[in-house]
């Protein structure tokens, strides 16, 4: 079953500086029928404007992830951690016992990102930042793990659930399988062009929620940056 949620149906905010669409409930934003997916929460396909962002805040028992798309978000945190993550790249944080952090587009331009919210598999958790660098090249034609309950594993960005968060580009004609396990949801959504999966056409932040496919197929009618997360 693959549940399309297109992206001009999706509830949003704009507070001026934060142009926010929101893949499920979130905020003042609440739908009954979009609570999430699975072990995932949030997914918000935000706008920030130059020179501004979330000032600090406080979070727990959370794993949150943040996919730049362009420009760049700067994060510090309570945990005496700071960082500038820039497009493509991948910034993690285990909200575990609590933190508060803020995040800010410190750049001359509009940042763009995904901010991905999984529950925790370890409530009470010491919490925790990491960021990574995943050159869209080293992505091309194949899934590439950003981050996963199995960091070793899978050479990513360690999480604190049972989940993967992927990324993958596709030219135009080019298609990928991904096998999803009995039991396990995929969450998928173009940041780019457009893509058929299992025969369900897909734009530009579409989401599509996916489950019960044991084999899913990608296949790019655009030129196509892919951000998919598979979870319980």
């Amino acid at each position: 079953m693959i549940d399309v949620r297109r992206f001009d149906s999706l509830g949003g905010a704009d507070h001026g500086w934060l142009k926010a669409r929101h893949h499920f409930s979130f905020a003042n934003y609440y739908d009954p029928s979009r609570m999430g997916w699975g072990r995932l929460r949030v997914w918000n396909d935000d706008e920030i404007a130059a020179r501004s962002g979330f000032p600090p805040h406080p979070h727990s028992d959370m794993e949150i992830i943040t996919y730049v798309r362009t420009g760049a978000i700067t994060h510090e945190d309570s945990m005496g951690n700071r960082g500038r993550t820039g497009a493509g790249d991948v910034q993690v944080m285990s909200a575990g016992t609590g933190v508060r952090h803020s995040e800010f587009n410190l750049e001359g331009e509009t940042t763009t990102l995904f901010q991905i919210w999984i529950e925790t598999d370890k409530p009470g958790a010491q919490p925790g930042w990491g960021q990574r660098a995943f050159p869209k090249a080293d992505r091309t034609g194949k899934f590439t793990v950003l981050a996963s309950g199995d960091p070793e594993g899978d050479d990513a960005l360690g999480i604190n659930a049972d989940a993967r968060v992927l990324g993958a580009t596709l030219k135009a004609g080019e298609s990928l399988t991904y096998d999803l396990a009995p039991g396990r949801r995929a969450y998928l959504v173009p940041a780019v062009g457009a893509v058929d999966v299992n025969g369900v056409t897909l734009n530009a932040r579409d989401g599509a929620g996916i489950v019960d496919e044991t084999a899913i197929t990608i296949t790019a009618t655009a030129d196509a940056e892919l951000v998919m997360v598979d979870s319980r």
